[in-house]
Order: structure tokens, then C-alpha cells, then sequence
């Protein structure tokens, strides 16, 4: 009979990030040692965009799937593995992130609790240091990231039907459109959850995978680490 883990990590990847999703998978190794959880009670989900991507490690918690090229900023490759998934709670962590590795301890705390909002650093992408930030209300626009999230699956998938897609496929302002799917099924997770709580503890590291893969960054990244460059070079 097979286990049915307790977490299930979503990861969609471009395939242009082997390096950095090394690194995000060695994140969620170190977080559940740190828990004191076993492989068993772990499984991390990477579906990659229209390629058959690299398995870049041969360990067990791993499932990999080799998903036709989405179109729509990796939503439909999210929605695909939230239904795939068979653990009982739901993490988001993008090919580029990385949880800290007190991640699963903190919310193993709050087991009771179906949707959990915790802080992520974000210093190496924005000016804000991290996200939620404490002074607005933590479900809007710009101030909450899929990767502050654990979520029961009754209540993502079940009660919510999954990851909804953009609600149009604009060709131009494609970020706004990207970020606003991201807090349209946030936000309803939230409204529909029967209990919800943020947590004033980091669970997650935004980019931090970024430049591992110089080919691999976004435009956001690369404008980031061009400021980067010139910031050194003018001091």
C-alpha cells in the first residue's frame, strides 16, 4: 500500500535552470531532515515547460513530468501537478526559490491550520525585504508570492479546483497579467479557507537560485543583476 506523504512540493521549471533547481531540491531535502521527516512523508513535484528537462538528482521524493509547453506562464503546468499530487498539504516552489530550512518544522506547528502565509526573503530580487509585508493586509496584490504558501489539498484542490490560469492572454503587460494569476488563486484560497493564519517566520528564499543558470534568467533577473554589475563597478 502506498504512503500517503504529508507535503507535496509543486515545482514547474523552464528546463533552463538546472543548476538552480539543484539547488531548490537540495532546499527541500535539508527542510525535511531539519524536521526530522522521513523521504516518505515528501514528495516534490517538477514538471518541466515543453521539454524533457534534466533530472538533475536521482533522489526518491522526486516525481518528474515532462508537460507539453504551457503558454501561460507555467499556470497550467501547476494546475497539472496540484492534480498529480497525493500529499495532504501543498507547497509552491518555483525552479529559482528555495524554502529555508526551518520551512517544514513551521508548519508542521500549525498542522491544524489550512491555509498557512508565511514570510519569504526577497532581498535579492526587490527593494522590499521581504514579503508579506506587516503593514497592509498580507492577501493583496504585490505583497503575497505562491511561495508563502502551505495549503491543505482538500482546500486547493477539492473545494478551490486547483491553479486557474490567466483570465486573458494578453501580448503585452504579460508580468501584470502573470502576478495577477498568482493573487487571483491566492486570494481564493484565502476566502474559501475554513482557517488561516501568517506566521512572522521565513519560509522561503525568492531567487535564491538566481545566476546559478546566466541562461536561464528571467528578464526581471537579468535587469537586477545588470544594476548589480554597474552598482560594483561604478564603487
Amino acid at each position: 500500500m502506498t504512503r500517503t506523504p504529508r507535503y507535496s512540493v509543486i515545482t514547474p521549471s523552464t528546463g533552463r535552470r538546472p543548476k538552480a533547481l539543484s539547488f531548490a531540491i537540495a532546499s527541500v531535502e535539508r527542510a525535511f531532515c531539519h524536521a526530522g521527516l522521513d523521504m516518505g512523508a515528501v514528495e516534490m513535484l517538477v514538471g518541466f515547460d515543453g521539454v524533457r528537462g534534466e533530472r538533475v538528482s536521482a533522489a526518491s521524493f522526486i516525481r518528474w513530468f515532462d508537460i507539453p509547453a504551457d503558454g501561460d506562464f507555467g499556470n497550467g503546468i501547476r494546475n497539472a501537478l496540484l492534480k498529480a499530487a497525493r500529499g495532504e498539504r501543498l507547497l509552491f516552489l518555483d525552479d529559482d526559490n528555495a524554502l529555508t530550512p526551518e520551512a517544514f518544522s513551521l508548519y508542521d506547528a500549525h498542522a491544524g491550520i489550512e491555509m498557512v502565509v508565511g514570510r519569504i526573503d526577497t532581498s535579492a530580487s526587490f527593494d522590499i525585504p521581504f514579503l508579506p509585508r506587516p503593514d497592509v493586509h498580507p492577501i493583496t496584490p504585490g505583497n503575497v508570492d505562491p511561495l508563502c504558501l502551505c495549503v491543505t489539498r482538500e482546500l486547493a484542490v477539492t473545494r478551490c479546483g486547483g491553479w486557474q490560469g490567466s483570465p486573458v492572454m494578453p501580448q503585452a503587460h504579460e508580468r501584470h497579467f502573470r502576478y495577477e494569476s498568482d493573487f487571483l488563486n491566492i486570494h481564493k484560497y484565502w476566502r474559501r479557507a475554513m482557517s488561516t493564519l501568517l506566521i512572522d517566520a521565513f519560509v522561503g528564499i525568492y531567487d535564491a537560485g538566481c545566476g546559478l543558470d546566466p541562461q536561464g534568467m528571467n528578464t526581471r533577473q537579468t535587469r537586477r543583476a545588470l544594476r548589480d554589475r554597474d552598482s560594483t563597478e561604478k564603487s
